[in-house]
């Protein structure tokens, strides 16, 4: 049915503008499902970031964390009610996920505040993962301790580097040795899973400059790692620097090389890779990320706050992007979606192949059409793939390739 803009759903009864179909309902329960929830503010802007953030200047008065947190109760009591019409109990979420901005911002009673939001509307399902994102900078011994106790699970923590002059360039805020204080304090109050970003590529990085930052990760003890090649995003800070020559534009070669030295120090370490950007310990599935692989695997989600993104059954929304407009119009009765898009086969088959490709499990032959099946069989040719269990699944090399490798396999059903 394609894309819809300006779409507003009506709180009390069906919504209006937002088609979920039959199917998509009844499927509700049968698959994956997490609750998002975004966090909009920030205590400053990092040169490379994108997301739907914002300063306390750039709002102003305009919104609140209050006013947020009220709109939050209402579109999360909202999507339970929609979930479960016709009689069918909404699911309870299996997994959730605060992210942002920076969701510490909001302190351990705010984040508590959040989780118990979750609770009164859709629940938590029985071991459910409880991740929350946090700047290094903004969380103590006796906030991860308060946020364990208010029913977290797993902390993700923004390092990027461990090197002053990379942070720098990145406008990031936090000391270089902090991320792996905070980590250390999260395990001392009882995360067994944390999580340390890092960025890679960044103009100015030196190979000694990862090997530090690799070093860091491994002394933080951690049992999970994302790393992330630098993109330079039009419209930030640094595309501007890019574009006026201050800064040259990440190198390919280099970022491979990067990457190469990222999986095999984590090899190394104890580590492997599920998602072409994510590694976990080897001996703990638990230390995967369960909320992202819901994604990955096609799962369901509602996605609450600004800008957040949300997806039931092939039907795609997102909301308005700002708090001030999000908080006023829920405050209407309305829910601020912005629009919607009710995916066709073709798009979830592409979506599948896209996803599934960068998983360690492989993308599944069985999925392919004759095209695309002898498309996987010159990725395989190539050395970008094996076949394994029906599975295609991505060589060394082939990680390297990933997106490469799912044009190949889609463009060749194309041709």
């Amino acid at each position: 049915m394609g894309r819809r803009t300006g779409t507003e759903i009506g709180i009390a009864g069906r919504p209006a503008g937002l088609e979920l179909p039959a199917s998509a309902l009844a499927g509700v329960g049968t698959r994956p499902f997490g609750v998002y929830v975004h966090v909009p503010f920030c205590a400053t802007r990092c040169g490379y970031c994108d997301f739907n953030t914002y300063t306390a200047g750039e709002l102003g008065s305009a919104a609140s964390p209050q006013s947020w947190l009220e709109g939050l109760r209402r579109e999360l009591d909202a999507g339970a009610r929609l979930l479960s019409e016709s009689g069918r109990r909404a699911p309870a979420a299996e997994t959730v996920f605060v992210g942002g901005g920076t969701p510490s911002l909001l302190g351990a009673d705010g984040l508590a505040q959040v989780l118990d939001a979750i609770r009164d509307s859709f629940g938590l399902a029985p071991g459910a993962e409880v991740t929350t994102e946090s700047n290094p900078e903004s969380t103590s011994t006796e906030f991860f301790s308060s946020i364990r106790e208010a029913g977290y699970t797993r902390v993700s923590l923004g390092m990027q580097s461990a090197a002053p002059h990379v942070l720098a360039v990145l406008d990031r805020t936090h000391t270089p040795g902090r991320p792996v204080a905070a980590a250390k304090e999260a395990r001392v109050a009882g995360f067994g899973h944390v999580n340390l970003d890092l960025i890679y590529g960044t103009p100015g990085e030196r190979d000694a400059d990862l090997d530090a930052s690799l070093d860091a990760v491994l002394e933080a003890g951690v049992d999970h790692v994302s790393a992330y090649a630098l993109i330079v995003e039009d419209g930030t800070a640094l595309a501007r620097r890019v574009r006026r020559g201050e800064l040259p534009a990440p190198d390919d070669d280099v970022l491979a090389s990067r990457y190469e030295r990222i999986d095999a120090r984590l090899a190394d370490a104890g580590m492997t890779w599920y998602e072409v950007s994510n590694w976990a310990k080897v001996d703990d599935p638990s230390a995967r990320c369960a909320h992202n692989l819901g994604y990955w695997d096609g799962g369901d989600w509602w996605g609450a706050g600004p800008g957040a993104h949300s997806h039931v059954g092939g039907v795609r929304w997102w909301n308005v992007k700002h708090p001030a407009r999000y908080a006023s119009t829920l405050a209407d009765g309305v829910l601020p979606v912005g629009g919607s898009e009710h995916l066709t086969a073709e798009d979830r088959h592409t979506e599948l192949v896209m996803l599934t490709v960068r998983l360690r499990t492989g993308l599944p032959l069985s999925e392919l059409d004759d095209g695309e099946r002898e498309a996987a069989e010159t990725v395989v040719a190539d050395g970008l793939a094996v076949e394994r269990d029906d599975q295609l699944v991505l060589t060394d090399r082939g990680r390297l390739l990933a997106d490469a490798v799912v044009r190949i396999i889609l463009l060749g059903a194309e041709d």
